[in-house]
């Protein structure tokens, strides 16, 4: 995937001066072989200047990790650790940062070889308190190196987001469009995450597109589209025009990111734009999001954002779906009741018209939009990728400002299901325990959209994670509570 950031991961071992230093520093050592041992993933330097007991130390720790290239940061307290250092050393760290602890090894050396870290863990969760410093730390922040290894690597996905947000920046394309208040929330959290925007009018773009009219690249954007499409290439005609549409896309990233690294789009795709492209933009958007550049459509900044931060977590493609329609009974009595464990108020449809990766289908078709072709000639229509989308595991999510600009978000773990849809669009019979209730007591309750971004595999843990540490109000971060847990607004005589 491109577009997202590579993390170098610097632990840095502290110790208090009272307490035995080789602790820290064999416990250190041993974390990074166990991490080493059992991981290949991103990058981590052991920082081996010192271990840090006083300010001093934290000077020089800290200009060895940023020597070393190290984007996110990891304090180990190897015993007890000192408070003021430790805590200043994460202050001073610009990137994403996480504390853990050692426990102690043997009741056998429960003397000279205790560190007492379990103990230390508390004070450096006061002091990040003083300091108004964000951090992550795991559920239970104390184990052995095996232990500390995964939680080191639960933070990775964790810590590529916080980082990606930190250089982002969303292109958007023209307003939403008429009757669609429902994707429309205030730009001022974007700036208070570190996320920049560009807002442009969809004339501009228009103005691009015709500039790219004729450009020698086009042929080669046509041929990969077509290997990729091959028995689902139905509408060849339109393809030279989607490729100079991708391109027109391509390089108006790299020529107005600036001094972000990264970059995602907020794309408008109607009532105008059929006619006046003379397509939709669905799979050029698909395209572009498979590669790691989120597309998402109605100019929705937040469902892109969303998508932006599932892509950074997932390293995979992921898409952006309506929470569309129900299931029927016929459908469920036939398909689903019976063979698997859900209840027809857990199911839904997720849809939109032809936005999700290739890869994310089970077979796949360029066809042309049929809402749009209703009250519109269907030439103008084409570009739209069709087919259901793959079974497996799924986490549907969403970071969303209010009106009154503050953020609330929501995640929920399920699967689509092997169910075919019998219907048009990316499209896929979806299934979440208790969805009825999360749709009603949350969706519906806290005013969210209806676009919903999904990741391929279950993100729960790392996403929330990611929104609690960018500010996100633990009270509003929202999942799928399970039936024997009542909603604030639900009727408990119901």
């Amino acid at each position: 995937m491109i577009n997202i950031p590579k993390i170098k991961l610097g632990i840095v071992a502290v110790s208090r001066d009272c307490f035995p230093e080789p602790l820290s520093v064999n416990r250190r050592k041993a974390l990074v072989e166990a991490y080493k041992a059992n991981y290949d993933i991103d990058d981590i330097y052991e920082c081996p200047i010192c271990i840090v007991e006083s300010e001093i130390h934290m000077v020089q720790a800290l200009a060895d990790i940023r020597k070393a290239g190290c984007n996110a940061l990891c304090v180990y307290l190897g015993n007890f650790g000192p408070e003021i250092s430790e805590t200043l050393l994460a202050k001073h760290f610009a990137g994403p940062k996480m504390f853990c602890a050692a426990a102690e090894e043997t009741q056998t050396d429960l003397c000279g070889g205790r560190g007492d870290a379990f103990c230390g863990m508390l004070n450096a969760s006061y002091n990040l308190r003083l300091r108004n410093i964000g951090a992550y730390i795991p559920e239970y922040p104390v184990g052995d190196a095996e232990e500390c290894a995964k939680m080191i690597n639960d933070f990775i996905p964790v810590a590529r987001a916080i980082l990606a947000l930190s250089k982002l920046k969303i292109i958007s394309f023209g307003p939403r469009p008429l009757n669609f208040l429902a994707c429309n929330a205030p730009i001022k959290p974007l700036y208070n995450l570190g996320v920049e925007i560009e807002e442009n009018s969809e004339l501009d773009l228009f103005e691009a597109f015709n500039k790219h009219a004729g450009d020698a690249r086009i042929p080669e954007v046509v041929a990969d589209m077509e290997k990729e499409l091959g028995a689902g290439n139905k509408k060849p005609e339109v393809l030279s025009k989607l490729a100079q549409y991708e391109l027109t896309l391509l390089d108006w990233v790299d020529e107005h990111r600036g001094y972000r690294d990264y970059v995602a789009i907020a794309g408008k795709c109607w009532p105008a734009f059929q006619t006046q492209f003379g397509f939709v933009p669905c799979y050029v958007n698909s395209r572009l999001t498979g590669r790691g550049i989120p597309v998402s459509c109605e100019v929705d900044i937040y469902g892109c954002l969303s998508e932006f931060i599932g892509t950074c977590i997932s390293q995979d493609a992921v898409t952006l779906l309506d929470i569309n329609n129900s299931v029927p009974k016929d459908m469920y009595k036939e398909s689903i009741e019976g063979k698997f464990d859900y209840k027809q108020t857990d199911t839904f449809m997720g849809f939109h018209c032809g936005n999700t990766c290739s890869t994310k289908l089970t077979s796949h078709e360029m066809k042309y939009q049929m809402i749009m072709a209703r009250a519109l000639p269907i030439e103008v229509t084409n570009g739209t990728l069709e087919g259901d989308i793959i079974p497996g595991d799924i986490t549907f999510f969403r970071l969303q400002s209010t009106a009154d600009t503050k953020l609330r978000a929501y995640v929920a773990e399920g699967e689509v299901l092997p169910v075919a849809t019998r219907s048009f669009g990316g499209i896929g019979v979806f299934a979440i325990n208790e969805m009825g209730r999360f749709y009603r007591h949350v969706l519906i309750e806290k005013n969210f959209p209806h676009h919903g971004a999904v990741a391929f595999g279950h993100y729960g843990k790392a996403l929330y994670e990611v929104f609690k540490y960018i500010g996100v109000p633990t009270e509003d971060i929202d999942y799928n509570q399970p039936a024997s847990m009542r909603y604030p607004t639900e009727n408990p005589f119901k």
